[in-house]
């Protein structure tokens, strides 16, 4: 079953000789609980991709739809709610709100979506991350693979229909690169979870069912 359709994805900045094509007629498809990893060296469109087919960024052309629906076709406000409970994202940096505990960066968008917390799901998750016993930590008190496996659970505590992580082991270490890739294998096969990974290491995209190469903002 077909979760994510692009259309002739383009994104322009600048213009006249400034005009760089960040990225360039983009097509492809991906399945439901398919694993998808993108890799492409610095500068290649690959970030640049994957914030517009999670609505961070608008095209300049093209199109993307989610289970069906052109994102696109969604005015701001509509879009922020559409990607807040169909897109989960996981950064290099985490992205953690300091002041925040590891259970409630996790329900962050349960809370702004005035949606109630699964205590079952909730808990699930914390013991499959490994942070049942770190649950009231705020996030200074944790290691970057342990604000990582935070990042993931806020990623999927809403159920989204994708999960986007965006070079998610840029910023650790090899044994917590590890650690990290293997949690999103598990969350795929576990919970069906479609996941589209960047990353620039060829060894980490190995995991994925399918990798997409990007070179120049196109795909080759």
């Amino acid at each position: 079953m077909e979760i994510l359709k692009v259309e002739h994805l383009t994104k322009k900045y600048g213009k006249g000789d400034n005009e760089v094509i960040a990225v360039n007629d983009i097509s492809f498809t991906v399945n439901k609980g398919e694993f998808v990893a993108i890799v492409g060296s610095s500068g290649s469109g690959k970030s640049t991709l994957l914030h517009l087919i999670g609505g961070v960024d608008r095209p300049t052309s093209g199109k993307v739809f989610i289970e069906g629906k052109d994102i696109y076709d969604l005015k701001d406000d509509a879009l922020a709610i559409f990607r807040r409970r169909q897109v989960g994202l996981i950064y290099q940096f985490y992205n953690l709100i300091p002041i925040l505990n590891v259970e409630e960066n996790i329900t962050l968008p349960c809370d702004l979506d005035g949606k109630k917390v699964d205590p079952v799901y909730l808990e699930e998750l914390l013991k499959t991350l490994g942070l049942s016993d770190r649950k009231k930590h705020l996030p200074n008190q944790l290691s970057g693979g342990q604000q990582q496996r935070v990042s993931i659970g806020r990623a999927l505590i809403n159920n989204p229909a994708i999960v986007l992580a965006d070079e998610p082991t840029g910023n650790l270490d090899s044994k917590a690169s590890n650690e990290i890739v293997e949690l999103l294998k598990m969350s795929n096969k576990k919970y069906n979870q479609t996941i589209i990974m960047i990353t620039h290491n060829l060894e980490i995209a190995k995991v994925a069912d399918r990798v997409i190469k990007i070179e120049d903002g196109k795909l080759v």
